[in-house]
């Protein structure tokens, strides 16, 4: 039997022509939504090479351009080569990732995640079963659809390392919280009409270390003590954060009628602050020792919140600072920028408020229907639009003033994102890579 000779040089050409082939997986640039530091802030060096100019219809500055199948308003995250976010389709019953190289645009995966024979009917004309945003670790990649399921992606292969199927809400309006990532444990919350709750695992295995309950009043109970709507006044669509607040690591997470800090490591409720919002869907912030909260998408209210080591109990009455209660965000998260906090409604009325008193500085109006988050780009705000545009905006504490508006052809429902002085956008139809050309 004559047995194939192959020589050890080539053998190792062979080799590292393969692995050169594989793209990078880290480091990771854009780890979640919200950027690298949560608040939409685009590090110095890469806001000082993104284009203000681009346009889809003559190519100005877009790179490439690739068409997707499917829906989703899920943001990309970003580590190494690849760009990863998911999709599914628009009755519901599959659910994939994407994985696209983010230097040439090529689809290296598009992989089914989860198969559902039955998925609750949305009942609207905005949400998507394919919502909520993934996390990105160097080594994972997680993807959340609410109670269709979660997992643990590895982004060297696209292969799941494990899934969970078993933590079940019903959404009624389709799913919408994004999981974070703190320490070892991943965080999901559900908010639906039947149970409220938020729900700590593992990440590296997916068990379950912890389930909190929330304890809202949502007083909502009929005659009969059945909610009434079935319950719709007690969903949201909240991401939470973590931060450091009275000597503790305090999870800030939102529902419909109430504000919660959980104690991170365990999910003990350390304090509540009522309020009279539902349908919650924007993160929380932090400015030194003042909270930012929003609190839902009908008649909205944003709440400053002191910071001390006195937060135990319900300290609604003891710790709200101020209460604006017109012209606030319901789906595209407000971002601070030296002591100005700048949100716009859905309807794209902008505004601009001190945060330190909550005095409203000015207001002005966008087209458009708003639901990305804005970016900070240095001294400039990034806002888009259903219409594929996206606003310049700067960000000036003493009045409105448009720098720049440019077009792409498809609306934009997700946030974008940034790696190496390139802003990537996910609209309705295609991802694309826009930089200096």
């Amino acid at each position: 039997m004559t047995r194939p000779f192959f020589h050890t040089s080539a053998v190792l050409v062979l080799l590292s022509a393969f692995a050169g082939a594989q793209p990078a997986t880290k480091p990771v640039f854009w780890p979640t939504k919200g950027g690298p530091t949560g608040d939409g802030i685009v590090p110095a060096a890469d806001a000082a090479r993104i284009p203000l100019e681009w346009d889809g219809a003559s190519g100005k500055n877009i790179v490439w351009r690739t068409p997707l199948e499917d829906q989703g308003h899920s943001s990309p995250v970003i580590g190494g080569d690849m760009i990863w976010f998911t999709s599914a389709t628009e009755d519901g019953t599959k659910q994939f990732i994407y994985g696209i190289d983010r230097n040439d645009g090529k689809i290296v995966h598009h992989k089914l995640v989860f198969d559902n024979a039955a998925p609750e009917d949305l009942g609207n004309p905005m949400n998507n079963y394919a919502a909520p945003s993934p996390v990105l670790e160097e080594d994972a990649l997680y993807v959340h659809f609410g109670t269709y399921g979660t997992a643990r992606i590895d982004p060297a292969t696209g292969e799941k390392a494990w899934e969970r199927r078993d933590i079940n809400v019903r959404h009624y309006r389709g799913p919408g919280s994004s999981p974070i990532v703190h320490g070892d444990l991943i965080i999901l919350t559900f908010d639906g009409i039947d149970q409220q709750f938020v729900t700590a695992l593992e990440k590296k295995t997916g068990k379950s270390v912890w389930k909190t309950a929330r304890t809202t009043d949502y007083q909502d109970l009929d005659k009969d003590g059945h909610p009434t709507r079935d319950g719709d006044m007690r969903k949201a669509y909240h991401t939470p954060a973590v931060f450091q607040m009275g000597g503790q690591e305090v999870l800030v997470s939102i529902g419909s009628r109430a504000a919660f800090g959980y104690d991170v490591k365990t999910g003990k409720e350390l304090w509540t602050i009522r309020h009279g919002g539902f349908n919650a869907a924007i993160p929380p912030l932090r400015m030194g020792d003042m909270l930012i909260l929003n609190t839902g998408s009908e008649r909205a209210h944003t709440i400053c919140v002191r910071i001390d080591d006195k937060m135990q109990g319900d300290i609604t009455e003891s710790h709200v600072l101020w209460d604006r209660e017109k012209r606030n965000a319901s789906e595209a998260a407000p971002v601070i920028v030296n002591g100005t906090l700048f949100q716009t409604t859905r309807g794209g009325i902008v505004s601009a408020v001190d945060v330190k008193t909550g005095t409203d500085l000015w207001d002005d109006r966008m087209a458009g229907k708003h639901v990305p988050a804005p970016l900070i780009l240095g001294d400039k705000l990034l806002f888009s639009n259903d219409r594929g545009e996206s606003y310049l905006i700067r960000a000036s504490a003493e009045k409105f003033e448009q720098v720049g508006m440019n077009q792409l052809a498809e609306p934009i429902s997700a946030s974008p994102a940034v790696a190496e002085g390139a802003l990537f956008m996910r609209t309705s139809g295609a991802l694309y890579k826009i930089a200096k050309k």
